[in-house]
């Protein structure tokens, strides 16, 4: 089950990162975090920290409880 919240999570976020037309490297390169740890985000992974949350938020121009929209679901 947690491992699945984290696979919606990743989901959601690569859909957002897609819109902004940006591949993973050059969208990890912009918010300064490592292309493999983003990667690994995206996939369900990792359970990644309220910072690196919000620094993808950030680079995503969205708050972070847009980020959560629809991962409980």
């Amino acid at each position: 089950m947690e491992t699945e919240y984290l696979k919606k999570f990743g989901n959601r976020i690569r859909e957002l990162r897609q819109e902004t037309g940006l591949s993973q490297e050059k969208f990890a390169l912009k918010i300064g975090m490592d292309r493999t740890y983003f990667a690994s985000v995206e996939t369900g992974k990792r359970n990644v920290s309220l910072l690196n949350i919000k620094k993808i938020a950030d680079g995503l121009s969205v708050s972070m409880a847009t980020l959560f929209e629809g991962v409980e679901k």
